[in-house]
């Protein structure tokens, strides 16, 4: 019976760590369709601006997710080198600690990048914390992607992994070049949805392979 609660207990979790990724990504876009022009997503919380609120809010509701969820994936586990020095799940949970901190210290208005004449700290350690835990959500995602023993998990990980590098990194190097701005800052929102996606895949994926295996026990 031990057993089965703790499974019945991580399923509930996952699907309850999947509401708050859900609605944090309805908050994200809640946001921006109300800012008629071209933005990047950390400038949505930046100070003066109308939707830093619904912003941070949206930040909280993802490391809630993020946290639960990881918890419930606590035992999956890359089967490569480097990649199995740690689990998805630590990954998540720094990219959690680090959205966290994002959440409470925003961007100036503007949102600049911080170099030059626009150089703030508080600009530095937004974007740094943003940027770190873009990271480890992605490698969270390349980590899951070489979970063989979940196949379903692995298979999305993989695809939604290569889709995230390549959207996020051209969004990256425009940022950076001030090129293409507009274009670069909808990569930016294409490549963070798909990555908040794919964390609430990887939730309903565990939260089946937990209702599975609670079942396991009374199976014929």
């Amino acid at each position: 019976m031990t057993v089965l609660k703790h499974h019945l207990r991580d399923a509930v979790l996952a699907i309850l760590g999947c509401v708050f990724v859900l609605a944090a990504l309805g908050l994200i876009w809640g946001a921006r369709v109300t800012i008629p022009r071209h933005l990047y997503v950390s400038e949505l919380g930046a100070e003066g601006m109308p939707t830093r609120h619904v912003f941070m809010a949206s930040l909280l509701c993802l490391v809630a997710g993020g946290a639960l969820i990881g918890w419930a994936g606590r035992r999956v586990r890359a089967e490569v080198p480097v990649l199995r020095w740690w689990t998805p799940a630590v990954s998540l949970w720094t990219a959690s600690a680090l959205f966290l901190f994002a959440s409470q210290v925003t961007c100036t208005a503007g949102c600049p990048v911080p170099v030059g004449d626009a150089f703030t700290w508080q600009d530095l350690l937004h974007i740094l914390a943003a940027v770190i835990a873009f990271f480890f959500a992605c490698w969270a995602m390349l980590q899951a992607s070489f979970a063989r023993r979940h196949r379903a998990i692995a298979v999305t990980s993989a695809i939604c992994a290569w889709a995230v590098g390549a959207i996020a990194g051209l969004g990256g190097i425009l940022s950076l070049a001030r090129f293409g701005v507009d274009f670069g800052s909808w990569c930016e929102f294409v490549a963070t949805t798909i990555a908040i996606c794919w964390v609430v895949m990887f939730g309903l994926a565990l939260a089946v392979e937990h209702l599975r295996d609670a079942r396991r026990p009374f199976a014929p």
